[in-house]
């Protein structure tokens, strides 16, 4: 009978330097195997995600309205309280050339750029030590006045000169459309025009090196007092406003009463301003219930059925 004989335990093996080497390298290798497995794996989904972005970002932009309020743009937009908030105004004086002086105040004719026109004024700077911080300063806003007739240094004189002579730096700006201004005059009530020339003199004046930014208030006389109360209503950070005789009612009261005087001239029937007025009247229809839009913009004093067929509700 043939004999097993037991067997002996295994002896641990003993590895040479080389083999410790190659089984290191070994590891090392399949470590970063799989690291180039997982972080390959994530490069490839954010750059196919950076792809899509790009794509997306290459579309065409949206319309102003839509890209500055974030709201699906509908009729006439630009005239609403929101999308004046949203937007920016820029500009700054062009040059002072000097016309008036008194012993208070020296009167310069200047302009300044809104949405690209050239809008002028009359500005009058006081006398003697500028305080620290700037002289406080009033951007002046002309009522009514047939924009063929109006006159830069002949309309409101007498209320620019009594501001001046109280220590304010005054801008009386000749409103798009009058006397030699750029544009077309689109009118206080169915236009935001006029409030952007307001608050971009208002920013001109901030940018001057003689203002105090901070004390920078507005002055508007019947038409106008309609246009800074809305111009306050986009920036309620302005620190005063006066409204003097101010035309300031709703549309539906403006449709009723109008403007029973003679010194009112409509604009030619050709005029840009008056194609937009009646385009907003055939889309919109006339004045009534007020009407919320698909956005929850409350817009006053349309008709509502036509003017949710206009807006598509």
């Amino acid at each position: 009978m043939e004999k097993v004989l037991p067997q002996a335990p295994n002896k641990p093996q003993i590895l040479t330097k080389a083999q410790k080497r190659r089984k290191i390298l070994f590891l090392l290798a399949g470590l970063a195997a799989f690291n180039l497995f997982v972080f390959g794996a994530f490069y490839f989904s954010f750059f196919k995600n950076n792809q899509s972005e790009k794509i997306i970002n290459s579309s065409p932009t949206p319309s102003e309205p839509e890209a500055l309020t974030g709201r699906r743009p509908f009729p006439f937009q630009e005239m609403t309280i929101p999308y004046l908030r949203s937007r920016s105004y820029q500009s700054s004086l062009g040059k002072l050339n000097q016309a008036t002086e008194t012993s208070t105040y020296t009167g310069y004719l200047t302009s300044y750029d809104s949405d690209g026109l050239k809008v002028n004024g009359y500005l009058t700077v006081p006398k003697g030590d500028k305080p620290e911080k700037g002289w406080p300063a009033i951007v002046f806003i002309h009522g009514y006045i047939p924009p063929a007739n109006y006159r830069t240094l002949e309309n409101y004189s007498a209320y620019v000169d009594y501001l001046a002579r109280n220590g304010f730096a005054v801008f009386k700006i000749d409103l798009r459309g009058h006397g030699t201004s750029e544009g077309d005059p689109g009118g206080g009530y169915y236009s935001s025009d006029y409030i952007i020339d307001t608050l971009n003199a208002r920013a001109a004046l901030q940018k001057s090196d003689f203002v105090n930014p901070d004390a920078v208030g507005l002055w508007g006389h019947s038409m106008a007092g309609n246009v800074i109360a809305r111009a306050f209503a986009v920036q309620p950070q302005i620190p005063a406003i006066v409204i003097w005789a101010g035309a300031v009612y709703t549309y539906s009261d403006f449709s009723e009463f109008s403007i029973e005087d003679n010194s009112y001239q409509p604009p030619p029937s050709d005029a840009p301003s008056r194609r937009k007025r009646n385009e907003m009247f055939e889309k919109s229809g006339q004045f009534g219930v007020p009407v919320t839009d698909i956005n929850g913009t409350i817009i006053v004093g349309f008709d509502k059925e036509a003017l949710k067929k206009a807006l598509g509700l």
